[in-house]
């Protein structure tokens, strides 16, 4: 027991001072740190755990979902321990317990992964300057930096008499001593090379960069300054993102876009935008018509181009999940990762990262991103999961409605929907037509009650309940999709539209012939004419015929009492099937509540199931049931103590079975 009392102290201990360290961090980087620390403690002093994606040499301090999921960029990851910023391990001790020696910045390179930055620098005859006296900030490119750059732009570094390399240098130099903490988001900070600015960016997630390149090893302190390795050679940045725009052949397409829409100020101006640049290979496989007519739609064009930028700079080295980022068009891009692919809604589409400018960050993409706010109706619906509807509308000669730039709401509904091998006949084109709205909407402004008309002129109504918005019979099962010109809502069946009251919708269908007579028999026929509303529970003449005959016929012969039965049947509302939740309770115009519910796409009411649901009428809704619908018998007082104590003498039972005893109430 001690021994378990001390496993649980430890592990509050441990949970305690995760949160105080988290919460006491003064960045990002920091609390990453400092949970990579805490990972580690158990290693010895300043050990912290590492997150490494596996086939890789890239390495990250851990946060709590990575940890716990050991996977970053989708890719599984191997935890190491390894000794945290600033320490190194002593012979025969545990842990890193001593701190690095503090020497210059040249002969710290040598110690944190910097080696080729010190050689060069040595060839540079930059030595002599970061030996001396001083307080300079190092952005020091790893090894695996230098290795990885293209053999061409790295002989142009080292044979043009040391000066080019010397400049380079100095880029990544700058003539203050600035620590993690000093890395603000979005600050600038001009280099030791013509006093051109280096660009930090500080992420949520712990990320920091430099001109997009990732600080893998930061506050490695020295006697004149403090290095921070990077993870790859970083170049000064002279261009606003327009002026990349506007000089890249592969972005012809784009800078055209961009002059009409008028957002040539914009990426001209200061801030830190991400644009998703398309190619011009991107625009080329939209089809023709299509393109055409979006550029030649300035309020379209615009929407699309603004789909492409985000709000904040977003560096490709500072993902390392998916993370929804919000767009200047104002809806939100998925931007994530698979390995080494940068991804826009979880696709591999980017061909060219981290084209740094002044005020932003631009990523070549090869498919052009289509808003819905730029789309038609038919182009949302055909970008949609309702296919089948989609080919119904324009085989009714409606398609001219749907690419049009009329203001509608179209409804359409799930593929499951329609039966297998629907053909196109007057009443479905009729049909259809009343699944068009005539004026755009968002399912955000229906309310209960409100008449919505169709382009074929009859009214729709809405019903609004605690889970489900409709229109009529149809629920909407879908977030809307805002077009151009109109609004799509998904639906979950094919509307039907009502036709004539509930005693006309009796009246037309063989199976309730009885009932009418019945209603007739207990005076209750304009009741049924009335404006309502009324959801009927209609029994089938099966239904009626199940009851024994004489029962049946004493029935018939007391109008009171055939209509309290047929009360009890009715409700003074519209519920239609997609309202009725797992314990859905409806007071009938006589009697106890109806209880309802939903089992396997059936409605219940008091365990009788609804053979034929939403019937609808213009006073209200008919549901076809196989059976009278009975009040459910209610437990007494007696059967539920007498239930509780034969429960409680079960268990007593089994309880001294499993002991090897037998209680006197088993005997």
């Amino acid at each position: 027991r001690e021994k378990a009392k001390m496993q649980h102290l430890t592990l509050l201990t441990l949970a305690l001072t995760l949160i105080a360290t988290i919460c006491f961090a003064k960045s990002p980087y920091q609390s990453v740190l400092q949970h990579s620390r805490i990972r580690g403690r158990q290693h010895g002093p300043n050990v912290c755990a590492m997150q490494k994606i596996q086939g890789t040499d890239k390495k990250y301090f851990t946060n709590c979902k990575q940890w716990y999921h050991r996977k970053i960029c989708g890719k599984p990851t191997v935890i190491s321990y390894e000794c945290c910023p600033g320490y190194e391990k002593l012979p025969g001790e545990k842990g890193c317990p001593a701190a690095l020696p503090l020497v210059n910045i040249y002969n710290t390179l040598g110690v944190v992964g910097a080696a080729t930055t010190k050689m060069y620098s040595e060839r540079a005859q930059l030595r002599e300057e970061i030996e001396g006296p001083g307080s300079f900030t190092f952005f020091a490119p790893s090894n695996q930096a230098w290795a990885a750059l293209p053999n061409e732009i790295l002989d142009a570094l080292v044979s043009n008499v040391n000066i080019e390399l010397l400049n380079a240098l100095h880029y990544h130099m700058v003539n203050r001593r600035l620590t993690s903490e000093d890395l603000k988001h979005g600050s600038a900070f001009p280099s030791m090379y013509q006093d051109f600015n280096v660009h930090i960016h500080h992420y949520p997630n712990g990320i920091v960069t430099v001109n997009c390149a990732r600080l893998v090893k930061t506050d490695q302190h020295a006697t004149n300054g403090i290095v921070h390795v990077v993870d790859r050679v970083i170049t000064a940045v002279t261009n606003d993102v327009h002026t990349f725009i506007d000089t890249d052949d592969d972005l012809e397409t784009l800078r055209t876009a961009v002059a009409a829409a008028g957002l040539t100020q914009m990426l001209e101006s200061d801030g830190h935008y991400t644009v998703f640049a398309p190619t011009n290979e991107a625009f080329e496989k939209i089809p023709p018509e299509m393109l055409n007519r979006i550029l030649g739609d300035p309020v379209a064009l615009k929407d699309l181009l603004n789909y492409h930028i985000l709000k904040n700079m977003q560096c490709a080295e500072s993902i390392t999940s998916g993370t929804p980022l919000e767009t200047l068009q104002g809806t939100v891009l998925e931007v994530g990762c698979d390995g080494a692919d940068m991804t826009l809604n979880g696709k591999a589409i980017i061909q060219k990262k981290d084209q740094l400018g002044t005020n932003g960050v631009i990523h070549y993409i090869n498919e052009l991103l289509i808003p819905d706010s730029a789309k038609t109706l038919l182009e949302l619906a055909q970008g949609s999961a309702v296919t089948t509807a989609t080919k119904l509308f324009v085989d009714a000669g409606l398609g001219s409605h749907l690419s049009g730039s009329e203001a509608l709401t179209i409804l359409t509904p799930q593929n499951e929907a329609f039966k297998e091998g629907v053909t196109m006949t007057g009443d479905l084109k009729k049909l259809l037509k009343n699944h068009i709205l005539k004026e755009q909407l968002s399912s955000g402004s229906l309310y209960y009650g409100q008449e919505l008309e169709t382009l074929e002129g009859i009214k729709l109504r809405v019903f609004v309940y605690r889970n489900s918005l409709c229109i009529e019979n149809s629920c909407i099962v879908a977030h809307d999709k805002i077009g151009r010109f109109g609004s799509m809502f998904t639906v979950d069946k094919v509307l039907t539209p009502p036709m004539g009251t509930i005693m006309d919708v009796l009246k037309a269908d063989n199976r309730f012939s009885l009932l009418v007579g019945a209603i007739q028999t207990a005076g209750l026929t304009e009741l049924m004419n009335q404006a309502g509303p009324h959801t009927v529970f209609a029994p089938t003449n099966d239904a009626f015929s199940a009851l024994p005959k004489a029962d049946l016929n004493k029935l018939m012969r007391n109008p009171k009492e055939l209509a309290s039965v047929l009360k009890y049947h009715m409700a003074k509302e519209i519920l239609v099937s997609g309202g009725v939740g797992s314990h859905t309770r409806l007071k009938p115009l006589q009697g106890d509540k109806l209880e309802l519910n939903m089992r396997n796409q059936t409605v219940y009411i008091n365990k009788v199931p609804v053979v034929e649901a939403d019937l609808m009428a213009t006073n209200g809704v008919v549901h076809a049931v196989g059976a009278i619908i009975k009040p459910l018998r209610k437990i007494s007082v007696v059967e539920l103590v007498l239930n509780v104590v034969i429960i409680f003498v079960l268990f007593q039972m089994i309880s001294s079975r499993r002991s090897g005893k037998v209680s006197p109430a088993g005997r």
